[in-house]
């Protein structure tokens, strides 16, 4: 039988510092799981440019490859660094950073982002690159944020949101959190926000908050019996799920949410939910699809 084929974890690299703490990152993903790291730099093409401007053009390709090919020498010794030992491959590719790096994960175990940078990824956060690799992209996406280093014995904070949908999140969740030999923290956010106030007076908190205390242990206990090694603390609260996310990420070293659900996560990272967890969790957001 032929060997399965395991993935590299895939780094996009611009240049900032932020670039630079998504390839410190990625290393450790890449030790961690003894695959390889690949860094890859996006050298994004021009607008059609008149003929009598090419001098000024080749020019200003010239310089940029040449900046995006130090970029790659400087994040492959940063990496290096990072996790001694590890396979190290690199690649300047012609293109524009969503369509690349969606490409590159179809081929990946992992996808790492800085949250913002410079060049093609300028924005990364509050443009279109970080949604459009997190709807499209077929690995798990990676997108570093705070100062949290890797391996800081933190816990794992796990969105759920109770759809079928957010099964792969959940079980990422516990894969990560036995992976780096920390507690899970699984929180289900739940909000009465979008009933009729004038039926509000009528609704029994008590009872709806014990029927999602008992939707979020249904959807851990299967997990639970796969990863009996992970210890594994419930949240439930009346909030509003991003709030609840990046409040409790403030004491986390990973968020892992799902890339879209039911209720209160629904239409995450697509929606106004998951882009205000990738704008102010306090720690790097495992975005994963279903």
């Amino acid at each position: 039988m032929a060997a399965q084929h395991i993935g590299p974890v895939v780094v996009g690299v611009d240049g900032s510092e932020s670039a630079l703490d998504a390839v410190r990152w990625a290393a450790a993903e890449a030790a961690s799981r003894n695959v390889p790291l690949r860094l890859v730099a996006v050298f994004s093409p021009l607008p059609a440019a008149p003929r009598h401007d090419m001098g000024l053009t080749a020019a200003y390709l010239e310089q940029v490859s040449a900046s995006l090919r130090a970029t790659l020498e400087l994040s492959t010794e940063v990496a290096a660094g990072a996790a001694p030992g590890i396979e190290i491959d690199s690649e300047l590719r012609t293109g524009y950073p969503a369509q690349v790096l969606t490409d590159e994960s179809r081929s990946a175990v992992l996808t790492v982002v800085g949250s913002r940078g410079l060049g093609g990824f300028t924005g990364l956060l509050v443009g279109s690159v970080a949604v459009s690799l997190a709807a499209h992209g077929d690995s798990p996406v990676l997108v570093v944020r705070g100062d949290r280093k890797p391996g800081s014995g933190l816990p794992v904070l796990l969105g759920v949101d109770g759809s079928p949908a957010g099964e792969a999140a959940v079980g990422t969740g516990f894969a990560e959190a036995s992976r780096r030999s920390v507690p899970l923290r699984a929180l289900h956010a739940w909000s009465d926000v979008v009933v009729d106030p004038a039926v509000a007076v009528l609704i029994d908190h008590q009872a709806w908050e014990t029927e999602e205390r008992a939707l979020l242990a249904e959807r851990l206990a299967g997990w639970s019996a796969t990863f009996p090694d992970v210890e594994v603390e419930r949240i439930v609260v009346r909030d509003r799920p991003a709030h609840a996310l990046v409040e409790h990420s403030a004491d986390a070293g990973l968020v892992v949410v799902g890339s879209r659900g039911r209720g209160g996560l629904a239409g995450l990272v697509l929606g106004s939910v998951g882009q205000a967890v990738l704008r102010h969790a306090q720690c790097p957001v495992l975005v994963v699809r279903g």
